[in-house]
């Protein structure tokens, strides 16, 4: 089995980390960072570990945090050249991170060039929020110049620290209620030449959707008034989960009104299905009707639950289509029963649905077993 994502931090990551600290600062105490922020670290998971090392960090430091964390910056190794996180290597700046937003709160400057300078090499997406909710007009006002970075790592950090639900993040309620100051952001990156800081903005805008349904919409038709393809794309990456719930507006934005005279039947699904295994389903959609309709077409699954509750469907995007009078589609999925750290799976019975343009049209239920 693989090692637990914890165990990047390590006693060799704590020495390479210290190792480099002492490079940009011969006076830094090495071994007193060694020594506490190996004690007792494997008694934390992966943020815990993190948070430990980045205590120790605070403690060898100098106490004047500009002096800190300038240490900090020049102890960076090379800009990340590409356009996404990948992989845990990066995460070796998490610690950095966590000092600056739990250290630099009180030192808006030199806490900014620091994000500045780690989000090139990681992500500041989770440190800038401390200062958005801190310091809201000052940090608005920073990222508005950020937009214009040349660096696509500062471009997205914009998009991406401003999500008012981040995953793994504290929700930026001011930005729940109301969402306004980030979407003049987005506004400015929408059309950003690089399609990492345009899904970026697409999620950002998914986000505020689930709080502001009829904003998220007003966006949509707008952004889409003489949109290039890539700014189509955005807005129907942005309108994803709008359109998984169902929500008429949202569907309506596409071209994917109400459907009339909609049919969908099953032509393969099993009666029975084990744990751990998988269902693949494949089901039937006509247009009855006279006139040819576009149409979004999901797949709907009620996962039976440990107590038997009735739990909102999980929704599995399957394709969009048009057709016309008489015509009809086949369409397939491969729905996963394996067992997952973010859904777990009970015996029982499944019910399977098609999402058509928000309509749920039954196909059949499979049975479960151990």
């Amino acid at each position: 089995m693989a090692e637990p994502l914890k165990t990047f931090f390590d006693a060799r990551l704590v020495e390479r980390l210290g190792t480099t600290l002492h490079r940009a600062q011969p006076s830094f105490p090495l071994d007193t960072f060694l020594r506490e922020a190996r004690l007792g670290l494997d008694g934390h998971e992966l943020i815990g570990r993190a948070r430990h090392i980045s205590q120790a960090m605070h403690r060898a430091l100098p106490r004047d945090y500009a002096k800190a964390v300038e240490v900090v910056v020049r102890s960076l190794g090379p800009l990340r050249e590409t356009d996404r996180v990948g992989g845990m290597e990066v995460f070796f700046y998490l610690p950095h991170t966590m000092f600056v937003s739990e250290h630099g709160l009180e030192h808006f400057e030199e806490s900014m060039r620091a994000q500045h300078a780690l989000t090139q090499r990681f992500t500041a997406e989770f440190s800038i929020r401390p200062f958005l909710e801190r310091h809201p007009e000052k940090t608005l006002k920073r990222l508005r110049e950020w937009t214009k970075d040349e660096s696509v790592h500062v471009r997205r950090l914009v998009s991406e620290g401003t999500r008012p639900r981040l995953p793994w993040a504290s929700r930026l309620r001011a930005f729940q209620q109301d969402p306004r100051p980030v979407l003049e952001l987005l506004e400015l990156l929408k059309d950003d030449v690089d399609l990492y800081v345009r899904r970026s903005v697409a999620n950002n805008l998914n986000d505020i959707g689930k709080d502001h349904p009829d904003v998220l919409v007003k966006v949509a038709k707008a952004w889409l008034k003489d949109a290039s393809p890539e700014r189509e794309w955005l807005v129907r990456h942005a309108l994803r989960s709008a359109v998984k719930r169902g929500e008429p507006a949202a569907l309506e934005v596409l071209g994917a009104g109400k459907p009339t005279g909609i049919e969908a039947r099953s032509t393969e699904l099993p009666r029975r299905a084990k744990l751990g295994g998988a269902v693949d389903v494949r089901f039937v959609v006509a247009n009855r009707s006279k006139r040819t309709q576009s149409l979004v077409v999901d797949l709907a699954v009620h996962f039976f639950k440990a107590r038997g509750e009735a739990p909102k469907p999980k929704v599995f995007k399957v394709r969009a289509l048009t057709l016309s009078p008489g015509q009809e589609e086949t369409l397939g999925k491969r729905v996963s029963l394996a067992q997952l750290t973010t859904r777990r799976h009970y015996p029982g019975p499944h019910r399977f649905e098609a999402r058509v343009n928000g309509v749920d049209l039954p196909l059949g239920e499979v049975e479960v077993v151990e």
